[in-house]
């Protein structure tokens, strides 16, 4: 670029005069201006002043967009892996704050007044939960079966064996099979997607078998010509071949599925283990109700040896997981069955309608078309497939902006809004949205609909 042409570059100092105040850290600031003005240099055509700081700006406005922080959901999606899965119960919450702000004895007997190990409280409630011999918690579900695979897998039996029709996708486009891979495990795929027999399993283990393992289709379904043999069946064909027998649960549910809202009956890890699988492995933020982490529980020997594993290290959880999971299940010993997702689903249809039609009757004098719909919500996070629950919504038209537009303004908010466009109307699920953030979402709508 000729030197003329790159006095037309504005400086560093200038731009940052400009931008005025900006509510982020100045050496975020500060990176933000040097990338842009930087990548300005290799480019053939140079804006006007004013082009520049408005490139800037939107640089800023993108950095700024990034961080974490809370939204309306109004997606109808209560297990929303985008949008942070689970929400923490009030428990959880308060352990968050309480352990957070303190010292702790993490890792320090109050008994003995020497150094312990770390979660022993939380291994047992989860020992107790799950109706097993030990449990014990990494930082998410796929840490757990990695740390599984590692450990059963050895340069003499290095073969998993697994159902052809288990070799399912995960969350952020992981797979089954690239996660067994990338363990040091060799792939033993037995049956077919939907054919697989225990005849087919008994052929496939051998020496080199190190363990046979069972994914539960948690995000998917089979219907129509399908069969697999009974959990009991492969449990007692891995005994006798004295074969370790883990299961990937996914979800994780604590509760009888079925009873809450008329969802589909999803297994619990309780359920699992007295089928006979050696060791269960499943998301402590999914239908736990919990923050990230993998559960691991089953027989008492093989948590003990996963422990012992140099990995393990690696895969463990901090202070506030493990504050905030023991207050989750300390809440399901409880009895008390008070997660925000489960709470969400109790929700009457008449208590969201009531709700819809007061945020509604908030909207007037605004350039919108606002009325009180009926929709469905899931429970997503790759969970319950076929379960759809009966819903209310709030279906909103702007009279000059198309939905796709109305709904980018609304996620510009102070307090952002998601929901949802079908057949070009804006559509937010009451369901998915606390009661609290009813004041915020009108807020919210009114400022989107501002000029």
């Amino acid at each position: 670029m000729k030197p003329s042409r790159l006095r037309a570059i504005p400086s560093v100092d200038k731009v940052l005069q400009s931008l005025g105040d900006v509510d982020l850290p100045r050496p975020m600031v500060l990176d933000v201006v040097r990338r842009e003005l930087m990548a300005l240099r290799a480019e053939k055509i140079i804006p006007d002043a004013d082009g520049v700081l408005a490139r800037i700006r939107s640089g800023v406005a993108g950095v700024r967009a990034s961080r974490i922080r809370p939204v309306i959901n109004g997606t109808g999606i209560l297990v929303h892996t985008n949008l942070g899965r689970a929400p923490l119960g009030t428990g959880a919450m308060a352990a968050l704050s309480t352990i957070g702000s303190n010292y702790s004895n993490l890792e320090y007997s109050l008994a003995s007044g020497g150094r312990s190990g770390r979660a022993a409280y939380l291994e047992r409630g989860l020992a107790v939960l799950c109706e097993a011999d030990a449990a014990t918690v990494v930082n998410n579900n796929a840490a757990a079966l990695v740390l599984i695979l590692r450990h059963f897998c050895t340069a003499a039996a290095t073969e998993v064996v697994i159902s052809r029709g288990e070799l399912v996708q995960i969350g952020g486009g992981f797979r089954i099979p690239d996660v067994l891979e990338s363990s040091g495990a060799r792939l033993r795929e037995v049956g077919t997607t939907n054919q697989t027999s225990l005849a087919d399993y008994a052929r496939a283990i051998t020496r080199q078998t190190a363990m046979v393992l069972k994914v539960h289709r948690s995000n998917f379904f089979m219907d129509g010509f399908v069969e697999s043999p009974p959990t009991e069946d492969v449990a007692a064909l891995a005994k006798k071949r004295r074969v370790p027998f883990v299961e990937d649960l996914g979800s994780g549910a604590a509760v009888k599925t079925e009873s809450v809202a008329g969802l589909e009956h999803e297994p619990t890890p309780a359920e699992v283990l007295r089928r006979g699988v050696d060791l269960v492995c499943f998301s402590g933020d999914k239908l736990l109700g919990g923050p990230q982490a993998g559960v691991i529980a089953g027989r008492g020997p093989l948590v003990a040896a996963l422990k012992k594993e140099p990995f393990f290290r690696a895969l463990r959880c901090d202070k506030l997981i493990l504050s905030a999971l023991e207050a989750t299940v300390d809440g399901y010993l409880r009895g008390e069955r008070s997660t925000p997702v489960l709470e969400m689903l109790d929700a009457t249809i008449e208590a969201l309608r009531a709700r819809a039609e007061r945020i509604v009757g908030a909207l007037g004098g605004t350039p919108l078309t606002a009325r009180v719909g009926a929709g469905h919500a899931q429970l997503g996070g790759g969970t319950l497939p076929r379960s759809r629950v009966a819903s209310v919504t709030i279906d909103v038209t702007h009279r000059t902006l198309k939905a796709q537009d109305f709904a980018a303004r609304l996620r510009e908010q102070p307090v952002p809004v998601i929901g949802y466009i079908a057949r070009g109307v804006l559509r937010l699920d009451v369901r998915t949205i606390f009661p609290q953030q009813d004041l915020d979402l009108v807020a919210a709508i009114r400022g989107a609909s501002a000029p």
